[in-house]
């Protein structure tokens, strides 16, 4: 296969809100075409209930609904494996088996995956992750390193611009909202805009814990834990030690049943005083009437609070 005919897919779910720009600027820069799944809607998430266990959170659901999506859509489908950044910097488990456990709900089909391994305690960093997928689509270390060197640049630009973004919005006048949760389910159109939507036509402004300066939050991290393992939920606990003293409210959004998110949200209702506190979990079921009614009475908790009802 010709290097410049290759299309990657890439599963609209999970790591995609995080590396999004990362992974298409790579591809770009190397001449590969990439394609992505839809958004996420009821029939995804039917598809990806059907092809997992019962006990699979809601977010891996979604994720092997949008792979299912892309089946011969393009040469190759991306399924990175990210197990650590470091000593007490590990991922949720579920993404060190991503390879293993898609390749074998999909091992009846005529698929191509595409994979990396980001295990830093084992000697593989990112770098070495895109290193390797240059290399497995036929491309020289030389191209493979200056395309992520460029896409590295691209994803940074785009995360600080983000995180203004946040700092502008937490100078608004009005009711503020943290969101805390991950990207992949804030983010996902089906079943975490609906928050982002009714706090918005509810005159409230979201703020998002994840959206901080990273080093900065996993450091502010330990205020709240110094013991949490998780690098993605060590970012939360440090963007909202950050953020606090900025909202006037927090909602914890967990995709059921997550085992992290569980208890990482319990230690946050815990150990935050001052700021009330929505932990809010989301699962498969149809309509969104249950979700904004709890909304709506954490808005008027808030707003009662403050005298302004």
């Amino acid at each position: 296969m010709e290097t410049n005919n290759i299309t990657v897919g890439l599963p609209r779910a999970m790591l995609y809100y995080r590396y999004r720009i990362l992974w298409g600027v790579f591809f770009q820069e190397l001449g590969v075409k990439t394609v992505v799944s839809g958004p996420t809607d009821r029939d995804i998430l039917e598809q990806g209930s059907a092809l997992a266990i019962d006990e699979a959170c809601l977010s891996l659901k979604i994720y092997l609904g949008h792979v299912h999506a892309l089946l011969g859509q393009c040469d190759y489908i991306l399924l990175p494996r990210v197990s650590n950044f470091g000593h007490h910097r590990n991922m949720c488990t579920r993404f060190e088996a991503m390879p293993d456990l898609t390749k074998n709900v999909f091992r009846d089909t005529q698929q191509k995956f595409l994979t990396c391994n980001i295990d830093v305690l084992a000697g593989e960093d990112e770098e070495d992750a895109f290193l390797s997928l240059g290399r497995q689509l036929g491309f020289g270390p030389k191209a493979a390193k200056r395309a992520y060197k460029l896409a590295k640049k691209a994803d940074q630009a785009q995360h600080k611009a983000r995180v203004q973004k946040q700092e502008e919005l937490s100078r608004r006048e009005g009711l503020k909202i943290l969101l805390a949760g991950h990207s992949y389910v804030v983010e996902d159109p089906y079943i975490g805009k609906v928050v982002t939507d009714y706090l918005k036509a509810a005159g409230v402004t979201p703020l998002r814990a994840d959206l901080v300066e990273r080093e900065h939050a996993l450091k502010r991290s330990r205020e709240l834990s110094p013991t949490c393992k998780w690098e993605i939920s060590r970012e939360i606990l440090g963007g909202i030690d950050l953020r606090k003293g900025q909202v006037d409210g927090i909602i914890l959004i967990g995709a059921f049943p997550c085992g992290p998110d569980a208890m990482v949200n319990e230690l946050i209702t815990r150990r935050v005083r001052g700021v009330p506190i929505l932990n809010l979990v989301l699962d498969s079921q149809t309509g969104t009437a249950g979700v904004e009614t709890r909304l709506e009475s954490f808005i008027d908790i808030i707003r009662l609070k403050e005298g302004m009802l």
